[in-house]
Order: structure tokens, then C-alpha cells, then sequence
């Protein structure tokens, strides 16, 4: 049975009073696409900087391959954001950089490696993402898409074992939405990374995840395999779901 890379164990968050995250727990299995979704304001892009320390509970523990997130030195946490890529939701790339050289970037900054090591990671990164003829390019001769893509090559560069990744097909048209979420599934497979996705794609979470949790309140409502998630008899996934296809219960 795969062991729990990832957990979130009664954790709150509260901003001037207001609870955002309220008690929530779950845990992100080694090796599984997990899919984080729910209504707007609940809380789903809170969660993913929790883990890495852009946020602190308010109360709770964070817990990454079982050291303390939440608690831990400086220079453990710099060692658990190495093991960990983040794709923003607007691709955040340097607009004076080439797409090779955005990717370079996180190599550059907080590795000592030679440059012919950075060369080789790079390229197999834009490999991976399917974006090795864009490398020379800068983010405004690429399309939104390819923008997308080469931010995941940059969160993966590192070599990463988590990626986490903010509405990555937010903006997106259906067929590029596709092709991104076939690359998540992709790199899962082929270089078994853990991905966290918080997402409005629900078709979309339905394709790539292995489970999909369903926040409300903040809190944890569900969270189980596609197939059972649809089948869910829960109020809340009911809603949820009615909610996607423009319906009412």
C-alpha cells in the first residue's frame, strides 16, 4: 500500500477572524495525482501554500515525507521546497527570458551546478513537456498553452518529487486544457511524481486523478476515486456536481 507523502492534519487558517482552512485534514498518497476542487473562496490555493511554507496554520500541522512542515528550521524547509515544483496558475514567466532560460532559472539560483548539468536538465525538461522546439522563444512569441507547458518544465527541472499546480488550465481553450492535463498524467507515469492539482476542470480532474477531494468551508467533504466520487451519495458532491452541469437539487 503507498505510504502518505503529504499530510494536512487539522489544519486552520484564519485571515482577520475569518476561517478560510477549518480543520482540515487529508493525505496525499506517494505517486498519485490527487485533485483538489470546490466552489470559489474555499480555500483550494490556501491549501497548496501551506505546504511549502507561503502560509502558516493558524492552528494545525503540515506534515511533508514526516518532517513538520509547519515547524521545521530554515534549512530543512529549503531542502522540502527543493523536492517540491509549483506551477502558477498565470505560468509566471520572465518576459526578457527565453523559454530554455526561464526553466534554467531555478537551477541557477539555488543549485551549484555546472553549466553543461543545467544544459542537460533543461533540455530533458522541455522534453518532458513536449516544448524543446520553443526553447530559443521568448513567453511572447508561444501561445497561452506552451506558456503553461514551459512553466511545468520549469517546476520540474529540480528534478522534482511534488509538483503542485494552481488552475493549470485556467484560460486555456478545451483542446489545449487537454493536452496540459495529459502532460500532469504523463509526468506521474513516466517519472512518478506526486501531483497536487487544484483545479475548476472537473472533466478534466475526472481524467487525470487517482482521487479527488472536495473542499467546502474548508474543510474536507469527500475525497475518493473518480469513480466513486460521481457515485457519491454526499449532499455536498451532489451539489457540487449539479453545480458543474448548470443544475439544481
Amino acid at each position: 500500500m503507498p505510504e502518505a507523502l503529504i499530510r494536512f492534519e487539522n489544519v486552520t487558517k484564519r485571515f482577520r477572524g475569518t476561517a478560510v482552512l477549518d480543520g482540515l485534514t487529508f493525505d496525499v498518497m506517494k505517486g498519485e495525482v490527487l485533485c483538489v476542487v470546490g466552489p470559489s473562496g474555499t480555500g483550494k490555493s490556501v491549501t497548496l501554500k501551506h505546504l511549502v511554507r507561503l502560509l502558516t496554520p493558524t492552528s494545525g500541522r503540515v506534515f511533508f515525507d514526516g518532517t513538520d512542515v509547519t515547524s521545521c528550521d530554515g534549512r530543512t524547509l529549503q531542502r522540502i521546497r527543493g523536492r517540491i515544483g509549483y506551477l502558477f496558475q498565470g505560468g509566471a514567466l520572465l518576459a526578457w527570458m527565453t523559454v530554455a532560460e526561464n526553466v534554467a532559472l531555478p537551477l541557477e539560483e539555488c543549485t551549484d551546478l555546472p553549466d553543461a548539468e543545467i544544459e542537460r536538465r533543461v533540455a530533458k525538461a522541455l522534453e518532458d513537456v513536449e516544448l524543446s522546439a520553443a526553447a530559443d522563444k521568448y513567453p511572447a512569441e508561444i501561445s497561452g498553452g506552451m506558456q503553461k507547458r514551459a512553466g511545468l518544465a520549469r517546476a520540474i527541472v529540480r528534478e522534482s518529487d511534488v509538483v503542485l499546480y494552481d488552475e493549470p488550465t485556467s484560460g486555456l481553450d478545451p483542446v489545449t486544457s487537454v493536452t496540459i492535463n495529459r502532460l500532469i498524467r504523463k509526468l506521474n507515469h513516466e517519472l512518478g511524481i506526486t501531483s497536487v492539482v487544484v483545479t475548476h476542470d472537473l472533466q478534466g480532474a475526472l481524467t487525470i486523478a487517482d482521487r479527488i477531494l472536495l473542499l467546502k468551508g474548508g474543510r474536507c467533504v469527500e475525497c475518493s476515486t473518480p469513480e466513486n466520487f460521481v457515485k457519491s451519495e454526499s449532499r455536498d458532491v451532489r451539489e457540487f456536481l449539479a453545480a458543474m452541469k448548470g443544475e439544481t437539487i
